[in-house]
């Protein structure tokens, strides 16, 4: 399992913010706005800017003290502590924020394919086209990894960048520098209106201050980073923007036909400026703009995303981590998701004019849209610093905005006043989606937060692998019990239980219900850690839950019994392993397994097949990030001198093949069976499975004809005194509520005459669900044709 790591320094914080700055704002806003109020655009976007400022101070002032994913969300909901729904309301407010601005983007960047790039060939795709395969395609980037895409941010904000740079000289260069200046000098607008309601428009360009900090807990060192990066970017952008409205006022095309352009004006001025090279040198800067700016934006959505999962207030699924890319997997899936369904429906289902609906909305109502849902949480921001100010007056602050609370105060009307000039649609449609998630979230009543569904109790003690006696083991062992104290389980901790923290280990975690098993369960991880590559540990977990609404410390002493008692009778038998015991309380067992094992990398969870917890059995093999064994009918003797596999195929059985190859490798006899069911089945060619075992030396097919394929396999098992090992489906929609049929059968058949099994599950990703979803019918086509 891939920890989740920072790996995005100051030069790309700074390319998020102005990636996320320099986008359709400038590209799409600065034709209308030079059309409605002349060269007092540059006063509206200076406005906005100012108004930004302000509140990037708090969010600088709070970046310095948390150093987290989540933007904000995250500063709300450290401020406002234990009031749920407005922490919920401004998270979601956010998280619509950053997918409304991205849908903004790129429904902004189809206009300038349709406009520029699109042939009249291919005239008959719909509107939106274009910004749906990039929202996918950027998904899809960020979904592999952040430092892949902080990568690609760098490369096109800079070239994006070079872009405007162009225009700007190709502006002074046709027109002159001081005709260009007395040009844009005349051009000033005295419609005070007009000004402030381009500036609320131009809002939205400026946010992107908010996506480096959102992005915090991928920054490396944030406490320095993030305010640095926010002013830098602040104040290019704003230098960039100005002398891009002095370049249209300058521009060689008529005022009307520029107003006529609108979103799309700006490349028929640079068309102007610098010929047909111009117009694809802007054409081609815009595109980088919007697909930069799109990145940032859905960065910052997928770490709100996950924040909001972690504490409750989304599907825990938005925490997970891929354990490929190390990226929060389900929550930048959201956030795209989120985005098309924006761009189809502003854009396609309910557009500007001529829809399919008497609704009409459009770019322009995507903007006021987007705008309202950042405007009105960072009113609640400004309002958190002050208040965070008299909560909190000893901690620690990397920055300090000064002039509180009058400088928040000002922030809070600015943003206030900013909400009454926006298109009343995009406010409407702002209002009554926020308004519908709240009351979708009121009947769901939210998830605890990861801090209060499970504790560890007792730390974990490495013991070393006996050498002489279980006494010498317990002693050392024992060590840590009086030291033990109370901790959240929020991040891996750096215990005894890791070695060293850098030491590469390979990691068995080992559940335990009854102490009584713990012995065999920590005998069967020694043969199953046999041949890896890397020193094993095993860690022994043992977890008591607790009701809801009951303190974990009522609890807390019972849970370190227990622990002990697993550690006494541990330390009475020799391992030749070193293991670790350790204590949780928890509301949810299957959670606190499954996050122990993100949180402490673990390699393979090995755990009872399910008798009475089989709820808790299917969630793990559902979700854990990681290889799964569930063992039944073994005893704590057995020597593994002969293990029995079946001639297999299918997506689940290759998963199982490593392992036993691995205790092959060892020593112990394999028995491939092959099965010809009398009754329903289908015969297996062995040899796909001998092929992926080559080498091995004790190593034996056995092909039997029995009614069924479990009794097959059991009974060359019992007759060969095997161990036998099965692979197993994931996936509810192929299971019997928890494996798959043939798992569940083989088990029961092997509880009636004793033969141990070990079923092997891996994590599926969709391409196996697909395997897994097309393999059934491969049997059954295969078995028809072989009747």
């Amino acid at each position: 399992m891939a920890e989740h790591t920072r790996t995005l320094d100051f030069r790309v914080a700074y390319a998020i913010g102005l990636g996320t700055m320099i986008a359709a704002g400038i590209f799409s806003l600065s034709g209308t706005a030079v059309a409605e109020i002349g060269a007092s655009a540059v006063i509206a976007f200076v406005l906005a800017a100012v108004i930004a400022g302000i509140t990037a101070a708090s969010y600088s002032e709070f970046a310095s003290i948390y150093s987290e994913n989540g933007g904000g969300y995250l500063f709300t909901s450290r401020t406002f502590d234990g009031r749920d729904l407005l922490t919920y309301g401004i998270g979601m407010s956010l998280f619509l924020g950053y997918t409304g601005t991205t849908a903004f983007y790129l429904a902004t960047m189809d206009e300038w394919f349709v406009r520029f790039i699109i042939p009249e060939q291919l005239s008959f795709l719909p509107h939106g086209t274009s910004g749906v395969t990039a929202a996918v395609l950027l998904g899809v980037l960020n979904a592999r990894g952040t430092e892949e895409s902080g990568t690609f941010q760098v490369i096109v904000t800079g070239a994006k960048v070079a872009v405007l740079i162009a225009f700007i000289a190709g502006a002074f260069s046709y027109a002159g520098p001081a005709d260009a200046t007395t040009t844009f000098s005349s051009q000033f607008s005295t419609d005070v209106g007009g000004i402030v309601s381009i500036a609320a428009l131009a809002f939205i360009t400026f946010f992107g201050f908010s996506a480096i900090a959102a992005s915090a807990g991928e920054i490396i060192e944030p406490r320095k980073t993030v305010p640095k990066a926010i002013a830098a970017s602040i104040v290019t952008v704003t230098i960039l923007y100005a002398f891009v409205i002095v370049a249209m006022t300058n521009s060689p095309v008529p005022a009307e036909v520029v107003a006529q352009e609108g979103e799309t004006a700006m490349g028929r001025v640079a068309e102007g400026f610098l010929g047909p090279i111009g117009q694809s040198l802007i054409v081609a800067g815009a595109v980088f703009s919007m697909i930069s700016a799109s990145n940032a934006s859905i960065l910052a959505a997928s770490g709100i995303g996950s924040l909001m999962g972690r504490q409750g207030q989304a599907p825990r699924s938005m925490t997970r981590i891929h354990p490929d890319f190390g990226t929060p997997f389900w929550s930048v899936t959201t956030a795209t998701a989120t985005i098309v369904a924006m761009i189809v429906g502003f854009i396609v289902v309910f557009p500007a004019h001529g829809g399919p609906t008497p609704l009409d909305l459009g770019l322009e109502a995507l903007t006021g849209f987007a705008t309202f849902n950042l405007l009105l949480p960072l009113a609640v921001v400004n309002t958190a610093l002050i208040l965070h100010r008299r909560k909190f007056p000893d901690i620690e602050r990397g920055f300090r905005v000064p002039g509180v609370p009058v400088v928040p105060i000002l922030g809070i009307l600015a943003n206030l006043a900013l909400i009454t000039n926006l298109p009343v649609k995009g406010v409407g449609t702002g209002v009554a989606l926020t308004l519908s998630l709240v009351l979708v979230y009121l009947a769901w009543g939210g998830r605890p937060d990861v801090e209060e569904l499970f504790q560890r109790v007792r730390e974990p003690t490495a013991t070393p692998a006996s050498t002489s006696t279980g006494g010498d083991s317990h002693v050392e062992a024992s060590a840590g019990r009086a030291g033990a104290e109370e901790q959240s389980d929020l991040e891996a901790p750096e215990s005894a239980a890791s070695g060293t923290a850098d030491e590469d280990r390979f990691r068995i975690l080992v559940p335990i219900a009854r102490p009584e098993d713990a012995s065999k369960y920590v005998a069967l991880a020694e043969h199953l850690a046999q041949g890896r590559d890397r020193t094993p540990i095993v860690q022994v977990l043992t977890v008591t839950k607790i009701p809801d609404q009951t303190p974990h410390e009522m609890v807390s002493d019972t849970a370190r019994l227990r622990a002990d008692r697993i550690e006494d009778i541990l330390a009475e038998d020799e391992h030749s392993i070193e293991y670790t015991v350790e204590g949780h309380t928890c509301r949810d067992v299957a959670f606190d397994i499954i996050q122990t094992a993100r949180n402490d990398e673990v390699n393979l969870i090995l755990m009872g097949y399910p008798e009475e917890s089989g709820g808790v059995t299917e969630t793990v093999a559902y979700q854990a990030p990681c290889d799964v064994v569930f063992a039944s009918g073994f005893v704590g003797d057995e020597t593994f001198e002969t293990v029995a596999i079946g001639a297999g195929g299918g997506p689940h059985h290759g998963g199982a093949m490593p392992m036993v190859r691995a205790l092959g490798e060892q020593g112990a006899a394999v028995d491939v069976v092959s099965v010809d069911p009398m009754g329903p089945g289908t015969p297996e060619d062995p040899e796909g499975t001998v092929e992926q075992l080559p080498d091995l030396q004790e190593l034996e097919v056995h092909t039997v004809d029995a009614p069924t394929v479990e009794e097959g396999l059991v009974d060359v098992a019992r007759r060969e005194g095997a161990v036998l090992v099965i692979g197993a489906s994931r996936d509810r929609r192929l299971s019997q509520w928890v494996f798959g049929s043939t798992p569940d059968r083989v088990v029961r058949r092997a509880d009636e005459v004793d033969v141990p099994v070990l079923v092997y599950a891996q994590p599926s990703g969709v391409p196996e669900r697909i395997e897994d979803s097309l393999f059934p019918v491969y049997r059954y086509v295969r078995y028809q044709l072989l009747r």
